[in-house]
Order: structure tokens, then sequence, then C-alpha cells
């Protein structure tokens, strides 16, 4: 019997996620694994196209934790999200790779993103680009929380979320190795406004959940510090990988307790 609200897309329904309320979204489906071994009991589901998708399990929550890889930039990640919250789900965070633009940000660094520049162009079919990319408030405040009880090196404060890889990143490590005139210069430009790094998906992430009413968040280990080399260190995440997965765990902990969810005991 095929279950009557199984997603399009993320080949998930409520019954298969057990009525989950939280997500932890990583890009990489391989990622998905890393996450699930940070909790005392988890379990795959499976996985269809690039969202790949497991349970994990918590004695100190009433309801089990969605981890569902997302691939790579925006319009997936919103894809996820359309399809989850049709399913019940309400919490959304980010657990992702970044790429630092302050001297001050290390490698394997946690960045906490409050706010993010919507140099996306997903975000802009769900609201005008006068509306602000912020992540939720009482989900920040949680991840920062967290990071600092385990004693992880974190930043918090604004990102930056391109559609490409290079050129919207200023890279010049493509095969053109050209950089169009519209983004000749932002690197430093950002740098100046206080931009901590960037990414792909947050500005996404943060405007479909605030135009649907829903809340979300993200932290991201720092896998390249553009200031001294493109390229992306791969130890790095090797090195932060474990981290990532405390702080967005204890996070969610964090979080439950706090709010007043219908459906959270601890409300």
């Amino acid at each position: 019997m095929t279950d009557s609200n199984l997603q399009y897309h993320i080949g998930l329904s409520s019954s298969l996620i057990e009525n989950a309320r939280y997500v932890l979204m990583p890009g990489d489906p391989a990622r998905v694994a890393v996450l699930s071994a940070a909790f005392p009991r988890s379990r795959p589901l499976g996985q269809n196209r690039e969202y790949r998708a497991a349970l994990a399990y918590d004695e100190d929550l009433p309801t089990p934790i969605l981890i569902m890889s997302t691939g790579i930039g925006a319009p997936s990640a919103a894809i996820a999200i359309e399809e989850l919250a049709c399913l019940g789900v309400r919490y959304f965070l980010r657990v992702g790779t970044t790429g630092a633009i302050q001297e001050h940000i290390g490698l394997g660094d946690l960045v906490i993103s409050e706010a993010s520049v919507r140099l996306e162009g997903t975000s802009s079919h769900y609201a005008p680009i006068e509306y602000p990319a912020a992540a939720s408030i009482d989900m920040t405040y949680s991840l920062l929380e967290a990071a600092r009880a385990l004693g992880v090196p974190h930043h918090s404060g604004m990102t930056c979320s391109s559609d490409s890889f290079w050129p919207g990143q200023e890279r010049h490590d493509s095969f053109g190795t050209y950089v169009p005139r519209r983004f000749q210069g932002t690197l430093e430009e950002w740098r100046r406004l206080n931009v901590l790094s960037y990414e792909m998906e947050n500005s996404a992430l943060f405007v479909v959940c605030r135009a649907l009413g829903l809340e979300a968040a993200s932290v991201c280990a720092v896998v390249a510090c553009r200031w001294q080399r493109e390229a992306v260190c791969h130890d790095a995440y090797t090195k932060a990988k474990h981290d990532l997965a405390r702080v967005a765990m204890e996070a969610v902990r964090h979080h439950a307790t706090r709010i007043k969810d219908p459906i959270n005991r601890h409300g």
C-alpha cells in the first residue's frame, strides 16, 4: 500500500519519517552517515535522487530527528524544504561546509550564520530581494549555546550564498579561470562588509523557511581559507565533521527543551 503523502522528489512520507519535526540537512549524501553516527541510535531510510535520508533517535526527544542530504545549491534545498514541510517538519538545520573570507577564521572552525547575502536566484521565487535572508533567532541561539558548551571554535555573523562555486565566489581555479566583471572585486567587498564566508544554500534556506512560516538555522565547517588559497582542504572537514555533528545534536536538544511546540513534551 502506497503512502498517501509520499513526496515525489525526496521519496519520503510522514509515516516513514515517524512524524519527525527536526531535520539536519547536509549537502553531500555521504555526510548523512557521519551525522547519524553522532546519535545513540539511527537507521537509514534510503535515497531518492540527491536526497539520502536517515532517522536518528535520542531519548531526550519525543520524536526522531530526520537527517537528509540536499545535494548542491539552492534549488534542490528549496525542494527539500517544501516537501518536508508537507510531512510536518518545522525546524531545518543546515549542516554544511563553507569557505572563509575573514583572516581570523581558521580551517576546521565552525561558522554559524545569522543571516545571508542573497547571491542566488531561488529565494527570489519566494520573496522580493528586499526581503531579508535571516535565520531563526531561537535556533541560532541554540547553535551558539551548543558550540560554547562543547568548546568548539566558532564564529557567527553574515554569510554569502552564491549560485555558483567558481565565478560567483570570485574563484579563479575553474576550467576557464575567468571571473565576469559583475563578480570581480566582490570578495573584497563582502570582506569589508564583514561577511564571514561563502557557501551555496543559506540564503535560500532562510528565505524559504521564513516565507513558509518555518524555522531555519545553519552551521558550516570551514574547508577553505580564501585569503590563503582557493583550493578546498579536505583534511579540514575530517577535522571538523565530529564537531559539526556534536554541535548540531546538542543544538537540537537545547532548542527542543525551550520551544512551545505541541508535539514536544518539554514545551
